[in-house]
């Protein structure tokens, strides 16, 4: 059964992590998704290794894990756009798509004739949407924007990490790149809306999204904590600014995170632990009370949490209805059962790695369920292919070939 987006077809211009994310989003919805590659060097990510991808007998290929994590369900085309033989083939491709995802600076496919207004006299009907640092107005506009300072000037990293006051405290990114994800997953609902309201209104339009508007949108409560009290929240390492408890606490031999969401939560937890004192303490009986005294009953309660080993407070937990949950490595992620069942660890077939595992789309549909068929594409893999859509013959091909266009 074809996915929701399967009658989409989206040129993919953009390049790392952003842009290709919505891309790879639109793909595992079902849309053709055509990505444009620089000829012989590609998306800067297929050089961010190691670790590099292993063939079937196991040694580096030149394919970067980095790359892969992006891009599965694309087809792969060369081709260069700084030249007027390149960007003719670019409008052509433009007559015929639904979509176009780009990153580059502030108006620098509008030098090619490529920008919106250049395209959308060509197809009028084309959402167009670009993917930049600090979008298409404002004075930043024409800087370039990445993740890591992205994360820094949009608040992300004054809230994480421990206080500076404590032992390994500072600043600190998250272990990913948060940034440019939250851009691409926007850029992906604003693209699936302005395909339904094209639906009703026959128009394409510009969508204009920026990292730093995405990262402080992720900021969410934090946001609106500053707004309620005028103060800018600051670093609280693994604690939570308005849940108690809702931490990690070292075990007898790890760590076990609790969140007590509520206080019937926190009630529930302390009969199975054998502290019914704690909740009927006033310090302690409700949540606002627990922030309020959140060092002393953290002091509390890692003195009863140390007493176990994880597992057996994995299990207690769950068989008291308490939210909870080891603190895995990444291997240990794709052990758990409930990984497993949800079958999130796939395998595609890729011309150079063989069966090259990927993880599957989040999202689920009970009528129109996602299929994952393409593996992330080697360079130019599905050049000729494109270009013979376009109707173009042996011949044109290899003079496209001789001269560096694709």
């Amino acid at each position: 059964m074809a996915g929701p987006l399967s009658h989409i077809r989206v040129l993919d211009l953009s390049r790392v992590l952003a842009g290709p994310w919505a891309g790879q989003n639109l793909a595992d919805l079902g849309a053709e998704v055509i990505k444009v590659e620089r000829p012989k060097i590609g998306d800067d990510s297929r050089a961010f290794g190691p670790p590099w991808i292993k063939d079937a007998e196991g040694q580096d290929t030149r394919e970067s894990a980095y790359y892969t994590s992006a891009n599965r369900g694309k087809k792969s085309i060369t081709l260069n756009i700084s030249d007027p033989q390149g960007q003719a083939i670019v409008r052509e491709l433009t007559e015929r798509a639904d979509v176009l995802i780009e990153n580059y600076k502030f108006g620098d496919l509008a030098r090619y004739g490529l920008g919106y207004e250049d395209l959308a006299k060509i197809n009028p009907r084309l959402i167009y949407c670009s993917v930049t640092g600090f979008g298409q107005t404002g004075p930043y506009r024409e800087h370039p924007g990445y993740d890591f300072m992205i994360q820094g000037m949009g608040g992300m990293m004054s809230v994480t990490g421990e206080p500076d006051e404590a032992p390994g405290g500072g600043p600190q990114r998250a272990g990913v790149p948060v940034a440019d994800i939250i851009t691409g997953m926007y850029a992906s609902i604003a693209i699936c809306a302005a395909i339904a309201n094209r639906a009703e209104t026959g128009k394409g339009q510009h969508l204009d999204l920026a990292l730093l508007d995405s990262q402080i949108a992720l900021m969410s409560y934090q946001n609106s904590n500053y707004f309620a009290t005028g103060k800018p929240p600051s670093r609280i390492g693994n604690l939570h600014p308005n849940i108690v408890p809702y931490q990690p606490f070292k075990t007898a031999d790890g760590s076990v995170i609790l969140a007590c969401g509520n206080d019937n939560l926190f009630r529930k937890f302390c009969a199975m632990a054998g502290c019914t004192e704690l909740a009927e303490d006033a310090r302690f009986s409700s949540n606002g009370k627990r922030v309020e005294n959140r060092v002393e009953i953290t002091r509390l309660l890692q003195a009863i949490f140390s007493t176990r080993k994880t597992k057996d407070w994995v299990e207690a937990l769950e068989a008291a209805g308490v939210p909870n949950g080891p603190i895995n490595n990444i291997a240990q992620v794709f052990e758990e059962d409930q990984v497993k069942a949800r079958k999130i660890k796939i395998e595609l077939d890729h011309p150079v790695a063989g069966k090259m595992p990927l993880v599957a789309s989040p999202m689920r549909f009970s009528g129109t369920p996602i299929e994952h068929k393409l593996a992330p594409p080697t360079l130019g893999q599905h050049t000729e292919e494109v270009l013979r859509a376009l109707g173009k013959g042996d011949a044109d091909i290899a003079r496209l070939r001789g001269e560096g266009i694709v």
